[in-house]
This record gives structure tokens, sequence and C-alpha cells, in this order.
């Protein structure tokens, strides 16, 4: 399925992946290595590039600061999953389909299915880029320019943020608690929104946008990033030169 920001040049900078784990949360073990996705020997799923990472601690800095700030409790972004191979794409985006299949009692080998199957893929590809080898459109997250994250307190524990990551349905989409909320300001939907909301200032502010379709999701240099604020091109793609560890 073609984004609209494929049609984005890109022009790598060169920068250098950085590791993540000694300057925020990384919430551990990693989801997708659990699960056996296949990264390869010595890969490490939580970095980013260099100017990303710088980015995201300026994002830290300023939620700690408005949660000191307001006299709350201090929050802290908890990193979900930074970089990721194309081959672990095409592994979770099989595992996303299998997952949605089973949910909704679909038989995946039943001929008499097949329509059902495409909408769960359909479905799917709203949340989950193409594991795409063509190095023109890359998945955001192989670039090493997107970062998948939450909010969480002291304690390292995620907060409630009315969806979980990677779920597939509406409730992932950035402003699907909104109209409950406004409806019901002392509700739980507005809680989830307002949360939502808060991660979305702070990322914004350090320069990331965010995926249209999952709350959780942002990136800085890549091609949706360029495509959001018109930039001429995304600074940041698949450099072969850069991923050696990929399988």
């Amino acid at each position: 399925m073609q984004r609209p920001w494929h049609a984005v040049s890109i022009d790598d900078c060169g920068e250098s992946l950085r590791p993540l784990r000694s300057v925020v949360t990384c919430m551990e073990p990693h989801p997708y290595v659990s699960l056996g996705a296949p990264y390869g020997k010595g890969a490490d799923p939580f970095c980013l590039r260099q100017g990303v990472r710088s980015r995201l601690l300026a994002a830290q800095v300023h939620l700690l600061g408005l949660t000191l700030g307001a006299g709350l409790p201090p929050l802290r972004l908890g990193i979900f999953d930074a970089w990721r191979p194309v081959s672990v794409q095409a592994f979770m985006v099989n595992h996303a389909v299998e997952q949605e299949c089973a949910r909704q009692g679909i038989n995946p080998d039943d001929s008499e299915q097949l329509g059902r199957l495409e909408s769960v893929r359909s479905e799917v590809a709203r949340f989950w880029a193409p594991p795409s080898t063509d190095f023109l459109i890359p998945p955001p997250h192989s670039t090493g320019a997107a970062v998948d994250l939450t909010l969480i307190d002291a304690k390292g524990t995620p907060l409630d943020m009315g969806g979980d990551i990677d779920a597939i349905g509406p409730e992932s989409l950035p402003l699907h608690h909104a109209d409950a909320a406004a409806e019901h300001p002392d509700g739980s939907a507005a809680l989830f929104h307002s949360r939502r909301c808060l991660l979305h200032r702070v990322m914004s502010q350090a320069g990331f946008v965010r995926h249209p379709n999952e709350w959780w999701h942002f990136s800085f240099g890549d091609q949706l990033w360029a495509w959001s604020v018109q930039a001429d091109r995304a600074i940041y793609g698949r450099d072969p030169d850069l991923f050696s560890l990929e399988p």
C-alpha cells in the first residue's frame, strides 16, 4: 500500500545510529525480540539516528519540566520500539495478520474466507507499513528516524493511554477519545485524550510529527516527517552502509 509521503525524495545525511538505553527508559523485554523477530546477531532495536536521539532527549526534558512545573508527579517517556530492520517489519506484519485472523475466527487457509482475509490485510496495512526493500520507499522504522513510545510514571509503569500500542482498530487513532472527552470532561476518555495530547505536545515541540493513524508513533527526518512539514526532502532513509546488522 503506497503512502502519500512515498513521493518525497530522500537525501540521507549519513548520521549513525545511537543507543537509547543509557539515556531514556526502554521497555524491557523488547516486545518483538520476545516474539522471535529476526533482528540479526548483535542488532539493538533501541537505537535511533543521532539527530533523532537528541530531539528525543529534548522531548524528555520538556515533559519532565511540564509535569514538575505543574506540581504533578514526574512523567517520562517510555520507549516501546525504535530501529526496526525490514526483516522484522515483514515478520511483524505477518504476525499482526495472524493475530487479527485469530481474533476474528478467520482461517487464512480456507479459500471461502479469502475476502475476510483480504479485509484483515487491508486493516493491518493502515497501521503497519509495507516491508518494502525498495530504498526509495523504506518503512519508517527501518530508517532509524521513527520511535514508538508512551508516557510512564516515576516507577516506570506505562500510563493507560486508552488503547494499546500496535492495536489494530479505531482506538489507535490519535483523536479517538476527543469527542467523548468533550462530552464527558470528567470521564476516562478525557484522561486518555489529555495524555495523548501531552505526548504529542512534547514530541512536536522537539520537532517530531505523529503518524496519522497511531497515537504512539513519532518521527523526525523521514519521508512522513518531510511530507507533514512540507520539506523538500527527507534526510533519513534506509542507507545500506549504516545498517550492516540487518540479516
